[in-house]
């Protein structure tokens, strides 16, 4: 991450979201022709992985692929060129470091399905986020109900936010860092697999486990894993369970995919490049998705924009804000 900023200062910026359980970084890399700014009209996207922290090659691909963007921006490429100056591009490529670090020690023959995937304190990343489909789904059943859930930018619950919660560090700096940015589109990459889901992950009803449940915005999310695993050398498309794509979708703007990037959690270093070679297409075409649909700005009778203001689509129970 210090090679790709020494060699393209003008484009990247290091910063972390947060720490670990052991007090190590989480820290990202952001690409854009002017880092450290949020520019009206230009969409925020992020990369992260490492959730598993002994799912290794998701990591490696998004070092891979913020080396790759710096040097054909340096060589001039015009498609990346487009790309990083009409993108804030966020990239972090370990979000549980301390996992990764037990995995990494064992190496990836000795590691097992197990060592390194939960945080330090015995918390799956993935599925430590909170559950706001049940509250939208109860809302919606009880249509008299006096309590009313909305559609989008659902709260998170207060029993959630207190400090006795089951709740790692690692998932608090995401859901911080989720608020914090106004992301548009995301990619979780995941391994052991070769296939992409997308909310929702959840089902309505536990005694209907195998139902598939779209969301509102369903369209949008298959033809987004279709932008993905149809330009993959090896993929086909899928839905698996992974609840930050819920939590993402229903508390933020942000539409998120997770993506097992292979099959492989823990491959040797000689096969980074092919898998890079499979990925690589992928990566790119995904992020370019962020550019899909409609852009403007929503300003009040003096000219002015108006914050936070809601964007129905006729059609669509699933609004947005700006």
């Amino acid at each position: 991450m210090k090679t790709v900023n020494k060699m393209c200062p003008n484009i990247t910026r290091i910063y972390n979201i947060g720490k670990s359980h052991q007090g190590l970084k989480l820290y990202a890399v952001e690409i854009s022709d002017n880092p450290g700014e949020h520019e009206v009209g230009e969409p925020e996207f992020r990369y992260i992985a490492g959730a598993h922290g002994n799912e290794v090659l998701g990591r490696e691909l998004i070092l891979l692929l913020m080396q790759f963007m710096c040097q054909e921006y340096l060589a001039g490429n015009p498609r990346i060129v487009h790309l990083i100056e009409d993108t804030r591009i966020h990239l972090l490529p370990s979000v549980n470091p301390d996992g990764y670090d037990k995995a990494y020690k064992a190496g990836s023959e000795l590691g097992g399905w197990s060592l390194g995937r939960w945080t330090q304190d015995g918390i799956d990343i993935n599925n430590n986020f909170p559950d706001l489909n049940s509250l939208l789904w109860e809302s919606e059943d009880q249509k008299k109900s006096k309590r009313k859930v909305p559609n989008h930018h659902i709260p998170i619950p207060d029993w959630y936010l207190s400090e006795n919660a089951t709740v790692a560090v690692e998932t608090r700096a995401i859901i911080a860092w989720m608020e914090k940015i106004p992301f548009v589109l995301g990619g979780n990459l995941q391994g052991g697999e070769l296939v992409v889901a997308y909310p929702y992950d959840m089902v309505r009803s536990l005694w209907k486990t195998q139902d598939y449940t779209p969301t509102p915005d369903d369209h949008v999310f298959r033809w987004l894993a279709y932008s993905y695993a149809s330009t993959h050398r090896l993929m086909t498309d899928a839905r698996r369970r992974a609840c930050i794509n819920d939590f993402s979708y229903l508390h933020t703007n942000c539409f998120e995919l997770s993506i097992y990037v292979g099959c492989d959690k823990y491959p040797h270093e000689s096969e980074l490049p092919e898998e890079w070679e499979n990925n690589r297409e992928s990566l790119i075409v995904f992020m370019e998705q962020v550019h899909r649909g409609i852009k403007g700005i929503v300003k009040d009778t003096h000219g002015r924009g108006i914050p936070n203001a809601i964007i129905s689509v006729e059609g669509v129970n699933h609004d947005i804000r700006t």
